[in-house]
C-alpha cells in the first residue's frame, strides 16, 4: 500500500483569522484556522477574550 502525504494549504498574512473555543473537561481554549492555539483557561470569557486579541492582532 502506498502512502499518500497530506498538508494543509499554506495561509498567507491576508486570509483572515476564523477563532473557535474548544471546551477540553473543564478548560476552555481559542484556536484558529492558521494553526495558533491559546492557552487553557478555566474562564470561557478568558478564552474568547484570547481569540479576540488574536483577530485584532492581525
Amino acid at each position: 500500500m502506498r502512502e499518500q502525504e497530506t498538508s494543509d494549504p499554506p495561509t498567507s498574512p491576508h486570509t483572515p483569522h476564523s477563532t473557535s473555543t474548544v471546551e477540553r473537561g473543564s478548560f476552555a481554549l481559542a484556536r484558529c484556522v492558521c494553526g495558533w492555539s491559546g492557552p487553557a483557561r478555566r474562564s470561557r470569557d478568558r478564552a474568547r477574550a484570547d481569540a479576540a486579541s488574536h483577530k485584532a492582532a492581525d
